[in-house]
């Protein structure tokens, strides 16, 4: 699915995306915006809580800069989601690898 990711811009089945997105199985949110910019909120990703995944990857940025709340943590510990949060590189390769096994969604923001 994901082909290559670099600064500003990700690949998927062919297509160039370059704004933050969120790959649900079957389907690609590719406008995602968050109400305060560099932080995730549980009001920016209430489709995500809502599609059930098993496990919700975080893309922080190629520098890490985007922040996941304490809320949005303490939601997905309560509901038994796995959480994982890295910079968006390193992100990548884990939903490549866990959706494989898993119903994981992927939350990247492709730029700082």
């Amino acid at each position: 699915m994901i082909e290559s990711y670099g600064f500003g811009r990700m690949v998927i089945d062919g297509h160039s995306y370059t704004s933050d997105l969120i790959i649900f199985p079957g389907k690609i949110n590719d406008s995602w915006w968050r109400i305060s910019g560099h932080s995730v909120c549980l009001k920016d990703i209430e489709d995500v809580f809502n599609a059930e995944p098993e496990v919700i990857i975080f893309g922080t940025g190629y520098h890490g800069l985007m922040k996941v709340e304490e809320e949005v943590k303490s939601l997905a510990q309560s509901k038994g989601i796995e959480l994982i949060i890295e910079k968006t590189e390193k992100a990548v390769q884990s939903f490549k690898t866990l959706s494989v096994h898993k119903k994981a969604i992927g939350a990247f923001h492709l730029t700082c």
